[in-house]
């Protein structure tokens, strides 16, 4: 894996600074062993949980049965009286609530709802009891598709008082008829993505006790978001904030599955509020695979309006997304459609533009924010049309694609959708991936004929990424929590290092090492003296937390605001200590500087503040050296990144194999406060792209049953199916945060599946072949060339 070169954008010359290729400060004690995760934190009296869970996707629960020899060390929902469900509104019109208990009661949803909980001293031990509770069930149809789910809706509802079994619709129409009618082409396509799981390297994982010393429940939790889980936690558990404290440590991944409040968390939280004893749960991957949220599952009827040339004039839309069963606290299942319909249109510029978004439930597990959040999906949509286009015009993806970019010079643009992409070159992008891929190489292998029954072919994918949107975005959702500033507080410690607190949270961000070098751009201090403290509600100002591409942008701007605001104070004392005023000093690197006068550096400044006092001028601020600040980008539709990949691959016909020959990525994500996070963080999102692209898929049959709960069924890309992959960096700075940058973390998961079947498409053009629905699977490719075979001889034939 290689990239291209970028200039070190730090100040005094030490390489740890704003642009520097820091090597992550965090991996160290990962690489030793020494990471705290959930499972590894120990307690006296630790009680291990196991849940009972539903064998049937949906039915009436007519009775649970506690084992007598163990009854007291079983629970069900009638136990947990005090708590409340879990219910996740919205403002949208359309909206219809689920109410969501912490135990099943009255009726299941879907296979593996938790209807009962056992602890024990370990977790076999509560496996054992929870499998002697006897759960008695009436079977209801279950609804497994939205189809069905839309048919069915007068008889079978997945919630009994909903109107019918759409959890809402929401609709855009601007310009459509008009810009419609001067269309000389028109593209008509169906576009499908499989349903996935996640599948971070651990899964969720929670502990409780309650503290007697500070009359508090703490609760630990690898959670994405512990001051949203705090606050919802206190909600259901009718308990002041100031008596929930939530502790997230290391986290093993995450990818949107830990930033909701899971079932699990309000029945763990309140196994130790009401035995005052320590409870944890670790969820195993069966668990994941086949009762954890779901993602992705979403489908396309997309008419595209073009002229002759292929520039596209005006879109018609219907998105059909699969929801499962359950609304999710605090997003909503309406984060999902309302991200496909605003985001559908892509860095396209066209300005007519029709849309139905409906979100239906069904049972299967809910619909959870991942990797991407819907941009996966209407890239994967958008991308094919474009490709359609191009070859119903006659002419090269590229060029189609080109030609319908949003052009540097109208930057900053506000498309259709109303959002505002801050600055870059779209175009440029793929005549660079382009160049990257050497496609006027591939296209001349593709003149030479195949290599028997191997046939090459090139695929694009271009997109943009909104990341670290905020207020106006969200209160126009209408969830029930709404961002708004992100807070640091910097504290310069007794002996001249530097302690930052954050709200968010890292599960592999690297904001350990990126925070330390933007407080060191401005401060000056070693980042090896940079503490970062994050991810307990107790130590850390308020966040929202970690998710939408949001953390660097928006708690790291809350860290350079703060340490900016420390700047006057650090310079009135050592301008003080140097007997100058301070308009005569400055301040660099982590020193106070008079001319050629001794430096006085921030250690000497700390410690006359905390040590000797004396040495302080009489007007000091009193507020010292510690600073507390908020930031959110000066537009509140957020920072657009953007990119291109570029795939080209090999298809044997006669096996559906396909290769990943080369990948390569263009992206611009504003300044780079680390590229080699940047790099790490799109590596991992393509891995995952191509798992989406063309291994995952969470299949059900028609009584609700999960078809994949082993890693034997579930299928995910390993080490042997990642090519290498190739990034060239542009960088056009934000004029909205601090230093420019932009959010970057889910990017590399959007464009995969777009480029790959792009590629696949053109490599078998010459077939009559054109593949749209995930994942790209041996026996889909088969299949389709069986298809394309048969309908060209039934044509010859008629």
């Amino acid at each position: 894996m290689t990239s291209s070169m970028e200039p070190d954008h730090s100040e005094g010359g030490c390489g740890q600074g704003v642009g520097a290729r820091v090597a992550r400060k965090e991996d160290a004690r990962h690489l030793h062993g020494k990471g705290r995760f959930v499972a590894d934190i120990a307690m006296p009296d630790l009680q291990e949980v196991a849940f009972l869970r539903s064998p049937v996707a949906h039915a009436r629960l007519l009775s649970v049965t506690k084992p007598a020899r163990h009854a007291q060390a079983v629970i069900v929902r009638e136990d947990m009286a005090a708590a409340r469900d879990i219910v996740a509104d919205s403002a949208f019109p359309s909206y219809q609530p689920s109410a969501q208990a912490p135990l099943a009661s009255g009726k299941v949803r879907f296979v593996g709802e938790p209807v009962a909980m056992a602890f024990a001293p370990t977790r076999a031990e509560a496996e054992d009891i929870a499998e002697q509770v006897v759960a008695e069930f009436d079977e209801l149809p279950a609804l497994t598709d939205v189809a069905q789910a839309r048919q069915l809706a007068g008889e079978v509802r997945v919630h009994e008082h909903w109107r019918d079994n759409t959890f809402l619709t929401l609709n855009i129409d601007k310009n459509f008829e008009a810009r419609q009618r001067e269309a000389s082409v028109v593209v008509h396509r169906k576009v499908n993505l499989a349903r996935q799981c996640m599948v971070p390297m651990e899964g969720k994982a929670v502990l409780a006790y309650w503290d007697h010393q500070f009359d508090q429940l703490v609760v630990y939790s690898a959670t994405q978001v512990p001051h949203m889980i705090r606050t919802i936690l206190s909600h259901c558990l009718d308990l002041d904030q100031a008596r929930v404290r939530v502790i997230s440590p290391d986290v093993g991944g995450a990818f949107g599955y830990k930033c909701v409040l899971q079932q699990e968390e309000l029945c763990i939280a309140w196994l130790a509020l009401t035995y005052k004893r320590p409870f944890r749960f670790i969820e195993d991957r069966r668990e994941h695979l086949t009762a954890g949220a779901n993602s992705r599952e979403h489908h396309y009827e997309l008419t595209a309006y073009a002229d002759k040339r292929g520039r596209l004039l005006a879109l018609d839309a219907n998105i059909a997304i699969d929801g499962g069963a359950y609304s999710v606290w605090p997003f909503t299942i309406g984060l999902e459609p309302g991200q496909a319909i605003g985001n559908l249109p892509g860095p396209y510029a066209f300005d007519g533009y029709r849309c139905e978004t409906t979100c239906v439930a069904t049972n299967k597990p809910g619909f959870v924010p991942y990797r991407g959040v819907a941009r996966t999906g209407v890239c994967f949509a958008m991308e094919l049309m474009i490709d359609a286009i191009a070859r119903e015009v006659g002419r090269e993806p590229w060029e189609v694609r080109v030609e319908n970019l949003v052009p540097p010079q109208s930057m900053p643009y506000v498309n259709v959708t109303n959002k505002h992409f801050d600055g870059g070159d779209y175009p440029a992008s793929v005549r660079q991936a382009m160049e990257m891929i050497d496609l006027p190489a591939i296209r001349a292998r593709q003149q030479a004929g195949p290599q028997g029954s191997r046939y090459v072919g090139v695929g694009f994918g271009t997109y943009t990424e909104q990341s670290a949107h905020g207020t106006s975005v969200f209160a126009a959702w209408g969830t029930p929590v709404i961002p708004g500033f992100d807070s640091a507080t910097v504290r310069i410690t007794p002996d001249g290092g530097l302690e930052v607190r954050v709200g968010v949270h890292s599960h592999g961000q690297g904001m350990e090492t990126t925070f330390a070098q933007i407080a060191h751009e401005i401060l000056g201090i070693d980042i090896g003296r940079i503490k970062l403290v994050h991810g307990d509600t107790g130590l850390t100002p308020f966040s929202t937390g970690t998710y939408a591409s949001r953390s660097l942008v928006m708690s790291g701007g809350a860290v350079s605001r703060a340490c900016k605001a420390l700047l006057p104070r650090l310079q009135k004392i050592g301008a003080h200590m140097l007997g100058q005023r301070v308009e005569a000093v400055t301040f660099a690197a982590g020193a106070v500087r008079a001319g050629d006068a001794d430096a006085i550096d921030i250690g000497r400044i700390a410690d006359a503040w905390y040590i000797n006092p004396h040495l302080l001028p009489p007007d000091v601020d009193a507020q010292g050296l510690e600073v507390t600040m908020g930031f959110k980008p000066a537009v509140d539709t957020g920072s657009f990144t953007y990119a291109t990949h570029a795939v080209a691959v090999e298809v044997d016909t006669d096996s559906g194999h396909v290769e990943i020959l080369d990948y390569v990525v263009v992206e611009d994500c504003g300044t780079m406060i680390n590229p080699m996070v940047v790099e790490g963080q799109t590596y991992g999102g393509v891995a995952q792209g191509i798992g989406t692209a063309m291994f995952e898929e969470m299949r059900y049959d028609g009584n609700g049953q999960p078809l994949a709960s082993t890693l034997a069924d579930y299928m995910l890309p390993g080490p042997t199916e990642i090519p290498s992959i190739r990034i060239h960096h542009f960088e056009t700075p934000s004029p909205h945060t601090e230093f420019g940058a932009k959010g970057m973390g889910e990017g590399g998961a959007i464009a995969p599946p777009a480029a790959i079947f792009n590629a696949v498409n053109d490599a078998l053009r010459g077939f009559g072949v054109e593949l749209q629905e995930t994942p790209l699977t041996p026996r889909k490719i088969l299949e389709a060339l069986d298809a394309a075979v048969a309908g060209a001889q039934s044509k010859k034939a008629a």
